[in-house]
């Protein structure tokens, strides 16, 4: 049994690990031992029952199996981004130019770097450690944030985004940093993504070049990396724009991967959910999985699992799975279709 949870103050050493099994692909949670020591207490805070509306929350969640206590996975999400510190990208517009004595006329896409101080809720810190990459658990580790997110509405912008990874090529360099970014910043490009992810945003205002970037401008490899995933990040774009998650037109300033966008009512997961009360927990009932199992509740709960829907529309549920989610009967439960 693996369960989704708010992750706890003693959760570092687990967190620590899984930050350092990433490869350094995860900007949110670099592997920095306090940086997550204070992420820890970003989230615990987050989740207090006062917060009403969306401001500079962090929430973090882990998957954990429960057999072992190990912590096989993260995601998380940004209640809204920009704020104190601002949440940079590339808008790609189509600028037009033309002469007509000439008959010429070129549609160019042009990048321009976007400052955004009160932006909207982002996806963000999915991780789920390779041997754990089975029977469903990526998909509870990024679908439940959206039972979550319908649980608790006012938390959330009614619009949710996410950053997905850009191209690496097979020297394992991103294309666009190489054209872009290394000319303006000392270092690599993991470099730069790992003091961003550190919150340490003033060399991005005090390097980034302000003018726009000519697309045509740039190698034919470059243009066409920008916008394309990392060949390990296809798998949650098709997860998200099976939700109801579409491209956007802007991208990473660092790898220029693409942003992708869906407003809360669109998103799949929580069309279909439903909450009913739990009215009976039997030792014989069903634990396929083949829905996503949550508790309404801050303190909440996720995992993999079967219900059997009563004449009197209220729920059985299997004894594991209500001891996995620490549910009784005359609790509340939200369901959905794990596809």
């Amino acid at each position: 049994m693996h369960v989704l949870r708010p992750i706890a103050e003693d959760d570092l050493p687990g967190l620590v690990a899984l930050a350092h099994s990433t490869g350094g692909g995860l900007t949110t949670l670099p592997a920095d031992e306090s940086f997550l020591r204070d992420r820890i207490d970003d989230s615990l805070r987050a989740f207090s029952p006062r917060i009403k509306k969306p401001g500079g929350e962090y929430y973090l969640f882990v998957l954990e199996d429960t057999a072992t206590g190990e912590l096989v996975g993260t995601s998380g999400i940004a209640a809204r981004v920009g704020g104190f510190d601002p949440f940079y990208s590339y808008e790609i517009r189509t600028e037009r130019y033309a002469h007509a004595p000439l008959k010429i006329e070129k549609q160019i896409p042009v990048l321009h770097l976007k400052e955004t101080h009160r932006g909207p809720s982002e996806l963000c810190s999915l991780f789920l450690r390779a041997d754990a990459r089975r029977g469903g658990l990526g998909r509870l580790l990024s679908l439940a944030r959206f039972l979550f997110i319908g649980a608790q509405p006012r938390r959330f912008d009614e619009t949710i985004i996410a950053e997905l990874r850009g191209y690496i090529d097979q020297q394992g360099k991103s294309p666009f940093w190489e054209a872009v970014g290394r000319h303006f910043f000392e270092g690599d490009f993991y470099a730069a993504d790992f003091l961003s992810g550190l919150g340490n945003k003033e060399f991005i205002a005090d390097l980034m070049p302000d003018h726009p970037i000519y697309a045509i401008l740039l190698p034919p490899e470059v243009q066409a990396a920008i916008g394309k995933v990392h060949h390990d990040t296809e798998p949650a774009r098709a997860l998200l724009a099976a939700e109801g998650f579409s491209a956007t037109n802007e991208v990473d300033i660092f790898d220029a991967g693409p942003q992708v966008r869906a407003t809360v009512k669109n998103i799949r997961t929580l069309r279909v959910a439903r909450t009913a009360t739990v009215s009976s927990v039997t030792a014989d009932a069903p634990i396929a999985s083949t829905h996503l199992l949550a508790t309404p509740a801050l303190d909440f709960r996720a995992c993999l699992g079967s219900v059997t829907e009563t004449p009197d529309a209220t729920l059985a549920l299997a004894a594991p799975l209500a001891t996995a989610l620490r549910l009784k009967v005359g609790d509340k439960l939200t369901y959905a279709p794990l596809r």
